[in-house]
């Protein structure tokens, strides 16, 4: 069993609260526009962290975080990337690869729009998005995902909210 929390779109700021939020987690995976090293340094220094960088970072996050990660956790295939699309709108850079070899899991950034999803043109495939955390953008509210692998299952599905955004400007 394997508590996992998702962050993604930090863009430089890392609110306090998620070490909370994430305290019980086993690992933590960001989905990329992390913003800073310090930001995977702190989150790696207090879980085990799986990170892929995002549009905005820079080639130090680049060096430490891939732009896709391809893993296998409690029997589920997971792809995480930052720029995916959603269903049925993928990327068209992933959509071939998400046809061909189809992740049971596939985690996105970059649209800043939480999602939770089964795709059922792809195998029922679950679609993560888990919104974005951070304060730069057009969200409204900022946001996590926690929840549970185990042996094949997903339970526990919970969004965190982190409180708003701040003024839309």
């Amino acid at each position: 069993m394997k508590r996992i929390g998702l962050i993604s779109d930090t863009h430089h700021y890392l609110d306090d609260a998620v070490f909370t939020h994430f305290d019980e987690c086993d690992e933590i995976w960001h989905a990329g526009d992390v913003g800073s090293v310090e930001i995977l340094d702190k989150l790696a220094q207090f879980k085990p962290l799986r990170a892929v960088y995002g549009n905005i970072d820079a080639k130090e996050i680049r060096w430490q975080a891939p732009e896709h990660l391809r893993f296998e956790l409690e029997g589920f295939r997971v792809w995480m990337t930052h720029i995916g699309g959603a269903p049925p709108k993928y990327n068209p850079h992933v959509r071939p690869e998400l046809k061909n070899t189809t992740p049971d899991i596939f985690v996105c950034g970059h649209s800043h729009i939480l999602r939770v999803m089964r795709d059922p043109q792809l195998n029922n495939m679950l679609y993560l998005n888990p919104g974005a955390a951070g304060r730069e953008g057009f969200h409204k509210i900022r946001t996590l995902l926690r929840f549970v692998l185990d042996s094949g299952k997903i339970s526990q599905m919970e969004v965190i909210e982190l409180g708003k955004r701040g003024a839309i400007a």
